[in-house]
């Protein structure tokens, strides 16, 4: 199918308005400002119109009228991607889910919740908490980000490590296809029969179509938790301390390191009093209260055992989300180093972490940049935020220069270049170095068997074809 012809485009603002949609269809240039780029600001574009959905059957009743003109389309919840995967499609139409936020349903007999695409992240662990239930997959975002997109980038977290990504966590979604059609996929149980539709959908980034409902598996809140903090003396320590615990066979809820620039900016922003130090290592373990002792004895003969110059240990409730609010500001903290960042999300193979940490510093001091290091260590999950004025000339090509120096280093250590983040259009390119021709030929053929016009999403993740770019 060929691109939407702008004749095309207005017949279907023209179908659109019939909707009875009013001041919730948007096309004025100042209506559309916020909606151009998402958390990844380095991309823009402009939008043929935004529209503001208040239920499921308005957004089955666009998706078919984009499909009737040939009119590319992009679902959009917080907008915190942090790839370009939900900025608009150039002149395309996006569907703003913020509005379908009502958690629907929450079970605890099932241990599960049914939820709209727009509610936050946090607030389904917040309606299930009153029932001893938590929703596990806690991106640093998730006070803000939606379950849409959480889904759409099969987003992680900090304790992804033992309880798995957003995939992990899903059981089901009905979903409007490109074309409009309804669809659901998988259901309430855990036991799934068939193939495992759900599973495709979810880290799609929107290319199979919107989800305009969820079926979440939610976990039991712990009977304890025990948080630790140790301080290193270079990443590299801390890097070999991770190895030491993991081999000791335990299986940590988090684990997590922060550099010494990403310790500054967290204390500029947030004062969560951790200790200086060349890199912070924070190690979390939960369950029940007899294992949760066990593993706490075992952690803290491996942390004595290693290079830390400092150990802290908490199982107070407020101490330990305090630490954790410092963690998780790190990525907006360091607008206190830097007028401006770009944040990496590769991923490396554990056992390569500690050397590729000293190739990051070598890159960094070769293009004489600054990077604050902040990851989850325990999968191997590097997030560098280089640090750049993008006011100076050339500056924002140079530290993009390095983002790809970093990318292709994980790559060639038998990573990804992405771990939570998505490919957006930031890292289109860098797939054809991951997999072969036929690899991506397989890509493709799956998204036009969905979507044979290219229109959910059209751009992101995989180039567009000919006859459609």
């Amino acid at each position: 199918m060929p691109a939407a012809t702008p004749t095309a485009t207005a017949a279907a603002l023209t179908q659109l308005r019939t909707l009875g949609l009013g001041p919730r269809l948007l096309t004025e240039d100042v209506q559309m400002a916020a909606f151009g780029s998402d958390g990844l600001t380095a991309f823009h574009a402009r939008a043929a119109a935004i529209v503001v959905v208040e239920s499921g059957q308005e957004v089955v009743d666009i998706v078919r009228i984009c499909h009737a003109h040939g009119v590319p389309f992009v679902a959009r919840g917080s907008g915190t991607s942090l790839s370009g995967g939900s900025m608009p499609v150039q002149e395309g139409v996006v569907i703003a889910l913020n509005r379908l936020n009502e958690v629907l349903s929450v079970d605890p007999e099932t241990r599960t919740a049914v939820v709209q695409p727009g509610v936050i992240n946090l607030q389904v662990s917040r309606m299930a908490a009153p029932h001893g239930l938590a929703y596990a997959p806690d991106p640093s975002s998730q006070s803000v980000c939606t379950i849409g997109g959480n889904l759409a980038f099969n987003s992680g977290g900090a304790h992804c490590l033992k309880h798995g990504m957003t995939s992990n966590h899903v059981l089901g979604a009905t979903v409007v296809l490109p074309d409009g059609e309804v669809v659901k996929l998988g259901g309430a149980s855990t036991e799934s029969v068939g193939p495992d539709w759900t599973g495709m959908f979810c880290g799609s980034e929107g290319l199979f179509g919107i989800a305009i409902e969820v079926t979440l598996r939610l976990v039991p809140l712990p009977e304890a938790v025990h948080t630790a903090l140790a301080v290193y003396p270079s990443l590299e320590a801390a890097g070999e301390a991770v190895a030491g615990i993991l081999a000791a066979g335990m299986l940590p809820v988090a684990v997590e390191i922060m550099d010494a620039l990403a310790i500054q900016a967290a204390e500029a922003a947030v004062q969560p009093g951790y200790p200086e130090g060349a890199a912070l290592l924070i190690v979390e373990l939960e369950g029940e209260r007899d294992v949760v002792a066990a593993e706490a004895a075992l952690l803290h003969t491996q942390l004595t055992q290693s290079a830390a110059s400092e150990i802290r240990v908490t199982e107070d409730p407020t101490e330990r989300a305090l630490i954790w609010k410092g963690r998780k500001s790190a990525f907006s903290a360091v607008g206190w180093l830097s007028p401006d960042y770009i944040v990496q999300d590769g991923v490396v193979p554990r056992t390569r972490l500690a050397e590729t940490l000293a190739e990051i510093d070598v890159l960094s001091a070769q293009r004489g940049i600054r990077v604050a290091n902040v990851f989850h260590a325990g999968d191997g999950n590097l997030h560098p935020l280089i640090l750049f004025d993008g006011r100076i000339p050339g500056a924002l090509e140079d530290a993009e220069a390095l983002a790809a120096d970093i990318l292709r280093l994980c790559i060639r250590v038998g990573g990804s270049v992405t771990g939570e983040h998505g490919i957006g259009v930031e890292k289109r390119d860098y797939l054809k170095l991951m997999f072969n021709e036929e690899d991506m030929a397989l890509m493709h053929r799956l998204r036009s068997a969905v979507d044979p016009g290219e229109l959910a999403n059209r751009g992101k993740m995989l180039e567009p074809s000919s006859e459609s770019a």
